[in-house]
């Protein structure tokens, strides 16, 4: 299973109300003290016309969006691969671990700052092409003979251009020429993803210079090459370029799908990531997520508690020699470092094509080993056995009884 995320767009107004009894709706409380800015009125409150200014949809889509994987994750539910739209690939960062709570909404908060003033400094607009192949919506950028290109490669299709407002209405006359069935224009500030971006640049790369990436502990699909990136040295880059690069979901989605994902789960308000699953994967699984309700959805397509591990109790059978360990106590989950490398080692190997056939940390534990900290509070293990993979990611707030760590007892690799 993949976990992806939505970008800015996605957004609704009232979008955290569904959320607001669920247990993980403190995320929202913590994101508006990091952002020193009420996000849970965001959530709650604010008309279309607030939630659409850049800065406002992205810290709220950013946030929606890990509300919704917080409440996934209190399943015992966990990827093999995570990817995020746009936006959503900041989402995918903490999601994998790469990032901190605090660090990704900073950055959220920066880059919409950023992007707003590249957009006042250089205006700009967008447009999808419908029915149209990759290459005649380049050709129709080229034809157009002004600052316009493409900024989403979406699905089979389905391609955003962005530009000047003159540039684009033109790339939208020779697109029709070149067979698109329709051309609707984006309501948004400005041309995202495309050169118009680039005052943003130094304001972003600034701020991710400040920031500590670590390397995701479940692979990542980057925008601007569809490609996994496990080295945490490559992430900043990659942020950088993908303000004025082309998002490759197409390829992104092509890129899980050659990894074996079966189920790309989409976590976060909307559900247009979902349809471009069913038209670039067919054969994959796609399920939004947005709301509780949802979360039911989501069992069923990975084919409830019998294929997956949902125990919340410790010591709680997940398979005949499996378990899982929980946090004793709510706080701030850090797994133990030198764990911590051991999947990351595995997961390069992975990457690279020489992993085994299990993937993981190869690490034996033995009864009353440290697998990390919740706080000032040791969580150890009850159980003799192999560390198979983590439950919780480095930096996310865990509730006392969640799940951190799945264990497979024995003490070797089956």
């Amino acid at each position: 299973m993949a976990f992806t995320f939505p970008g800015q767009g996605s957004q609704r107004s009232g979008m955290g109300r569904p959320w607001v009894d669920h247990p993980s709706w403190e995320v929202a409380a913590e994101a508006s003290e990091i952002a020193e800015r009420d996000v849970a009125a965001l959530l709650l409150d604010a008309e279309m016309e607030e939630l659409t200014a850049t800065g406002n949809a992205q810290l709220a889509t950013f946030v929606m969006s890990l509300v919704v994987l917080d409440a996934v994750e209190r399943l015992g539910l966990f990827p093999a691969a995570c990817a995020g739209h746009s936006l959503g690939e900041y989402t995918a960062l903490v999601g994998s671990g790469a990032l901190s709570l605090a660090d990704g909404t900073r950055l959220v908060t920066e880059r919409g700052r950023a992007m707003q003033y590249a957009a006042e400094e250089r205006p700009g607009t967008m447009a999808a092409l419908i029915g149209i192949a990759d290459d005649d919506a380049e050709a129709a950028c080229q034809r157009a003979e002004d600052e316009v290109w493409v900024a989403n490669y979406n699905a089979p299709g389905q391609v955003v251009v962005g530009g000047t407002a003159d540039a684009v209405a033109t790339a939208g006359e020779r697109a029709k020429e070149l067979g698109a069935k329709r051309v609707l224009p984006i309501p948004v500030s400005g041309a995202f993803h495309t050169q118009l971006m680039l005052p943003a640049r130094p304001l972003l790369r600034k701020i991710l210079d400040d920031v500590d990436v670590h390397s995701p502990e479940v692979p990542v699909v980057a925008n601007v090459d569809a490609r996994v990136h496990t080295d945490s040295g490559e992430w900043p880059g990659l942020l950088s370029a993908q303000l004025c690069s082309p998002v490759r979901w197409r390829h992104s989605l092509e890129t899980l799908g050659g990894r074996g994902v079966t189920t790309v789960a989409e976590l976060g308000p909307g559900g247009v990531l979902t349809g471009f699953v069913r038209r670039t994967i067919p054969d994959v699984r796609g399920v939004a997520v947005a709301v509780p309700d949802d979360l039911d959805k989501l069992m069923d397509a990975v084919g409830g508690a019998d294929e997956v591990p949902t125990a919340a109790h410790q010591g709680e059978h997940l398979y005949t020699s499996e378990r899982v360990v929980v946090s004793p106590a709510p706080g701030v989950f850090e797994p133990e470092e030198e764990l911590a490398a051991l999947e990351r080692n595995a997961l390069a190997e992975a990457a690279a094509g020489h992993s085994g056939p299990t993937g993981g940390p190869a690490s034996v534990l033995g009864v009353g080993d440290r697998v990390g900290t919740v706080g000032p509070t040791d969580v150890r293990t009850p159980f003799d056995g192999i560390l198979v993979r983590w439950l919780a990611v480095r930096g996310e707030r865990v509730a006392e009884g969640q799940p951190v760590a799945w264990i497979r007892t024995g003490g070797t690799r089956s």
